[in-house]
């Protein structure tokens, strides 16, 4: 397989089951540093991305440093990049990378992997928001070395007085009561730095790192404190999409790398439905009734899907799911009393205040060093394999700024050349990303740019 190829240096200098090349730093007391890097994987997601990022930004880790936080944009045909090198350049931490063709969450989170640096690495989506707390109540649990991944509580901000809404609760509330129990993780997930990779072509993510996870040696943890907020569909047919998509995934998974998501049993599920949901069936029975009919649904062509091999990891993206609900998420907060409401605007006020002086800093220092002309056009190689396939785009600085790490810029090679034709299973040089570093010195050579 293709991707084999492109991660085979990384599985060359790495031995499975062993943490032997990422052994943690310790502090002054003796105790592990526990440093996490987080990825956050997105997709047209110009609504809610720098919610997300600014969400993640501002924990504050007990147990380690939050080193770097890359968003790795997959294919966006919108201004998701644009919003995120502007924030790159106000914060170092942000490293943008690019992946020219959407291929799936799976090979933007692969690329996640090879980039990351630290020994902990947490997976966010693009359309989810972290409260506080979550990454540290994450990360604390690895100072057990048996603990190989830990999971987090996806709360929906959806308006449970309508169906769609308590539809979307319901499932969400059976999965933490199923996870206390045997461990499902979703939606957000932290994972010792020992996968060199996950399949390409899995629908379900998250799972497929617990069934590589798991059969390293190492343990799960479902940590219900470390909550993130997520929509979950407001339509029917993006409801059935959504519940198709992973069902299908879990049982791809089941078959090909033999591990069983703890929600696949119904048994389970009928359980904690009618042990701990009681007070919401009396409340609204013929609801209840309408969401059991809408996931057994779901799952029966989620079934078909699987039996007629039908692949789910390039999926049609759910649009009732995307857009800012950083407003709701914050409302959550404060009622929940994860915000104290006085301690939010006090930061707030000079969040924003520090912003408005570092950019206005940024802008004089940027004219003072530069006399380019924002109408300049500068060409980016995107594959040096096929050095004249060349895209022109247009430049916001000039070769000088960009080299001397004013502007951020971050470039990934194509997927695939246009036109190419290869052989399946073949190995396809195109198939490395490299990323260009965000700092260099004006003098150093550099071959992508003209």
């Amino acid at each position: 397989m293709a991707v084999e190829s492109a991660f085979q240096t990384r599985k060359e200098t790495l031995s499975l089951g062993t943490t032997d090349h990422l052994q943690p730093a310790h502090d002054q007391l003796g105790a592990p540093r526990l440093d996490c890097s987080v990825g956050i994987m997105a997709h047209n997601e110009e609504g809610n991305i720098a919610n997300a990022i600014e969400a993640v930004l501002a924990q504050r880790p007990m147990f380690g440093e939050l080193v770097e936080l890359i968003v790795v944009a997959s294919g966006c045909t919108d201004r998701t990049t644009d919003i995120v090198a502007s924030l790159a350049c106000e914060e170092p931490r942000i490293r943008l990378v690019v992946q020219e063709d959407r291929a799936g969450k799976a090979s933007a989170i692969n690329l996640f992997i090879e980039a990351a640096r630290a020994p902990i690495l947490i997976l966010v989506n693009g359309d989810n928001i972290v409260t506080p707390g979550t990454i540290d109540a994450l990360v604390g649990q690895f100072q057990d070395q048996a603990v190989g991944m830990v999971g987090g509580q996806p709360i929906p901000v959806n308006d449970d007085d309508t169906f769609l809404g308590y539809a979307v609760h319901l499932l969400w509330r059976l999965h933490d009561r199923i996870a206390r129990e045997s461990p499902k993780l979703g939606e957000i997930v932290a994972f010792r730095n020992v996968v060199p990779h996950i399949p390409t072509d899995t629908a379900v993510d998250e799972l497929s790192l617990q069934a590589i996870v798991t059969e390293l040696g190492f343990s799960l943890v479902y940590e219900p404190s470390a909550v993130v907020y997520n929509r979950g569909p407001t339509t029917t047919a993006d409801f059935l999409r959504q519940r198709r998509r992973i069902f299908a995934g879990h049982l791809r998974i089941a078959k090909d790398q033999g591990y069983s998501a703890s929600t696949m049993s119904v048994t389970r599920v009928g359980r904690a439905f009618f042990q701990y949901e009681s007070e919401n069936i009396a409340r609204a029975p013929m609801w209840a009734a309408g969401t059991v009919a809408l996931e057994t649904a779901a799952r029966a062509l989620g079934y078909y899907d699987f039996l007629r091999r039908r692949p789910h990891h390039i999926w049609t993206t759910v649009t009732t799911t995307k857009g800012d609900f950083g407003a709701s998420a914050h409302q959550k907060m404060l009622e929940s009393g994860l915000v104290d409401l006085a301690e939010e605007r006090r930061r707030r006020s000079l969040y924003t205040t520090a912003s408005l002086l570092q950019r206005g800093a940024r802008k004089v220092v940027a004219r003072a060093a530069c006399t380019c002309s924002q109408s300049e056009e500068r060409t980016i190689v995107l594959d040096p394999q096929n050095p004249h396939e060349e895209v022109h785009r247009r430049a916001k600085s000039c070769y000088n700024c960009a080299v001397s790490g004013i502007l951020p810029v971050v470039i990934v090679r194509r997927l695939r050349s246009r036109g190419a034709v290869r052989s399946r299973g073949a190995a396809s040089p195109g198939r490395r990303h490299r990323i260009l570093p965000r700092l260099r010195r004006p003098d150093a050579p550099t071959r992508r740019f003209n």
